[in-house]
């Protein structure tokens, strides 16, 4: 892989290789990154991965599968993983390296060689948008010990892992998908909060780390993390010691590119130490041509030594050999007790669940979720919709972040009034107003909506 197109990563559309994406492929392109909407089976994506490879041999394949609320193998049915605000709550490395390598391991098997996960960012408000249960915790030590548990199980199936997002996303109020976030502390608070659990990751051998689209003006007034050599070389570089490769988080989204334009968005993050651009979802012909044409003025010597960077992984992954493992699961009632219930709470047998629908965040994406997810039939409730309660049935309101959404809170006061008995569940990350998370579940996938209703039935406590 020389040249510009070896630090390009793009997504395409479709669940087949366009002819243009294979012809960039033919010259050196540096791998694709897939997608939800690029899946339809198991049995699809290896043809897709195999077709890929051979118009390129060493094409990095990667893919968001973080093992929970955000999947891209199980985007049409929701995640059979327990994601990471889980597994920090069960607190148990052996199954956080296990549900990591049974992750890896599927990945593999479908032609996957790079993931974009684990998420070690620490989760330090509730009101963080796009974070939350991708979060191991809101405590550093913890998420660094299971960041690294993560790193080892992932890679241990032939897979890269990839520490994200660099500095640390998880003290912001704002996505950086729709806006440029502010994190404005001092270096002290990011080394004792923010940058252990990406030392531990690093200290795992994690392969690639990828940065954040933050602007962090106690380190670097001037350029966010993903366009700042103080915070690439000084701090991931020098500090951390990492030597593997560092990849932009997507160039598309508007804390990157939304003021510059991507052709120049590239340039910055090439110049400032990224190795790998993650370029988006839907990206065509022209605009692969055009970043090529402006990474053409990046500094000659950066961009040799990224392309030589990215050349060594690829090389290494497609050396690495991938023991099948095929692991149990999950058992459900280990995910139940990993949930928060208020005291007191109590469910009725005649009861009814809604399910709040919000909009989801752009990393998550439309995935089924919670009880519909496991196929209990729901009601819907959206911000402009709400059904009627059954008379004689306990009203079970289901959401995701419910402090973060006022029509959930005006909705869930309205329901209690109508019917005392209702009971609120939240399946994100909980604020700390508990009269909308009597029940957190700190998770939403297929498995954390299997456990839920366990819990409801009775059959797991």
């Amino acid at each position: 892989m020389t040249g510009p197109a070896g630090v390009l990563l793009p997504g395409f559309r479709g669940t087949t290789l366009p002819r243009w994406l294979a012809a960039r492929l033919d010259a050196g392109l540096a791998g694709v990154c897939l997608f939800g909407p690029n899946i339809t089976s198991a049995d699809q994506l290896r043809r897709l991965t195999a077709d890929i490879r051979e118009h390129n041999p060493l094409a990095l394949i990667a893919i968001d599968e973080e093992g929970g609320d955000v999947t891209r193998l199980h985007a049409a049915t929701g995640s059979p993983y327990p994601g990471n605000a889980l597994l920090g709550r069960i607190d148990d490395l052996a199954l956080t390296e296990d549900v990591a390598r049974q992750v890896g391991s599927e990945l593999a098997r479908v032609g996957v060689d790079l993931d974009f996960a684990p998420d070690v960012d620490v989760n330090s408000t509730p009101l963080n948008p796009v974070i939350g249960v991708r979060s191991f915790g809101a405590q550093p030590g913890l998420a660094a010990r299971h960041s690294a548990a993560w790193v080892r199980g992932l890679q241990s199936a032939g897979v890269a892992a990839t520490a994200k997002h660099f500095p640390g996303h998880g003290d912001t109020a704002q996505d950086s998908h729709l806006a440029l976030p502010v994190v404005d502390v001092p270096l002290a608070v990011l080394r004792e909060r923010e940058l252990p659990p990406f030392a531990a990751a690093v200290a795992a051998g994690v392969e690639v780390v990828m940065t954040s689209h933050i602007l962090l003006p106690q380190v670097d007034p001037a350029a966010p993390a993903t366009f700042s050599p103080a915070i690439l070389g000084g701090l991931l570089r020098g500090e951390l010691g990492f030597d593997g490769v560092i990849v932009s988080d997507a160039l598309d989204m508007a804390g990157a590119s939304g003021t510059t334009g991507m052709a120049s968005a590239a340039v910055r993050a090439i110049a400032a130490g990224c190795d790998l651009l993650c370029l988006g979802t839907d990206n065509d012909d022209r605009e692969l041509a055009e970043l090529e044409e402006a990474l053409a003025d990046a500094p000659a010597a950066r961009r040799a030594d990224a392309g030589a960077r990215v050349r060594a992984l690829a090389e290494r992954l497609s050396r690495a050999p991938r023991p099948s493992f095929a692991g149990e699961g999950v058992p459900l009632e280990r995910i139940v007790g990993a949930f928060d219930v208020r005291p007191g709470v109590r469910v009725e047998r005649n009861r009814v669940l809604i399910a709040l629908e919000t909009v989801p965040n752009i990393a998550v994406g439309t995935s089924p979720w919670g009880p519909a997810a496991a196929g209990a039939q729901v009601l819907h409730a959206t911000a402009e919709s709400r059904p009627d309660v059954p008379a004689g049935a306990q009203p079970i309101l289901i959401g995701k972040d419910n402090h973060r959404h006022a029509w959930i809170r005006d909705y869930a006061d309205a329901v209690r009034r109508a019917h005392p008995g209702a009971l609120v569940v939240d399946m994100g990350w909980p604020g700390e107003d508990r009269r909308y998370a009597e029940v957190a579940t700190f998770g939403a996938s297929r498995l954390a909506g299997q456990a839920l209703l366990a819990w409801l039935e009775g059959t797991a406590r």
